[in-house]
């Protein structure tokens, strides 16, 4: 049995991964998980001056255990990653897309004027920098009004904080992920824009071929598990929170909607995206230091593994 540390992740972005541990898929594959938490020390505050990510720490959560080879791999949003494995000081590289888009809205209180994407101009969003939503935010906003006109600040990179950090007034609107839109709509918040956005898997450079091979055959199976029957997997949203959150401890599987779980197997990253993709980040200012999108990836590894489904 060959053990792989996997960094910790959320069922909004890691469901299959998660069904897979619980189910013994990886298990069938050879593979033991060993989960290695991440999520000490990450910000739980909001700045409303810091509107950039410029200067901020892209491994504060995401990546921070694998970069201090504690962890062979993790999955986090496609565009975030690009940003990590360029300053990776570990020679970390993406693997291929991972099995789960999430569902990302942007939300404002009940009480909010705000009915539409374009009333959002000048209007403070609380996003993780670095993180998927922070991404989704400007790719959906940029479509209702001019980039100077929209105000991203730092916020918590948890859907808890900026959910918190949103009902009492900090950030005008925000972005959250489940369970956290279903809790914001229940308590009367509306949903302004939504999307789904892919992340990818990124591992140390240890991981071989043969490895991440069998990875996918597991994460595969628990795909066709989850899509046969989305809503028997609603419960993974809300038990993941529920002991540090009783809001949610409160929602039902019910509560949730199936059409916002979409799995799909996991792939290598189509090219041609690859490459708008880092030309879009670095006409927002990230990604400055990477001449091609094809350093970003392990292209080798990539190549095997995915010959071999």
């Amino acid at each position: 049995m060959k053990t792989l540390r996997l960094e910790t992740t959320a069922p909004f972005q890691g469901l299959p991964e998660l069904v897979a541990d619980r189910e013994g898929l990886f298990a069938d594959q050879g593979i033991a998980i060993d989960w290695i938490e991440r999520d000490a020390g990450n910000n739980k505050t909001v700045n409303t001056g810091v509107n950039v990510p410029k200067g901020l720490n892209p491994f504060h959560s995401h990546g921070k255990m694998l970069e201090q080879g504690l962890a062979d791999m993790y999955n986090a949003c496609e565009l975030g990653n690009y940003c990590r494995v360029q300053d990776s000081r570990t020679g970390s590289r993406q693997l291929g897309r991972r099995a789960i888009m999430v569902f990302g809205a942007i939300v404002v209180r009940g009480d909010s004027p705000v009915v539409i994407p374009q009333q959002l101009a000048g209007r403070s969003i609380g996003v993780p920098f670095y993180f998927g939503s922070h991404y989704m935010a400007l790719q959906l906003l940029e479509g209702f009004m001019p980039r100077d006109m929209i105000k991203l600040c730092d916020a918590p990179n948890g859907s808890k904080g900026r959910y918190d950090a949103l009902m009492a007034g900090e950030v005008e609107a925000t972005t959250l992920t489940e369970p956290y839109v279903t809790l914001a709509e229940k308590n009367g918040c509306k949903v302004i824009c939504s999307a789904f956005y892919p992340g990818t898997e990124v591992a140390a450079a240890t991981v071989d071929g043969e490895t991440y091979s069998k990875f996918n055959a597991a994460v595969r199976e628990a795909v066709a598990r989850i899509t046969a029957d989305p809503a028997a997997y609603m419960h993974y949203f809300i038990e993941y929170h529920a002991k540090k959150d009783p809001r949610i401890a409160s929602l039902k599987p019910e509560d949730l909607r199936p059409s916002r779980l979409l799995v799909t197997n996991p792939a290598p990253i189509p090219q041609e995206e690859l490459e708008r993709s880092a030309e879009w980040l670095k006409s927002w200012g990230m990604l400055e230091e990477t001449e091609s999108p094809l350093d970003l990836v392990n292209l080798e590894i990539t190549t095997v593994a995915h010959a071999a489904e």
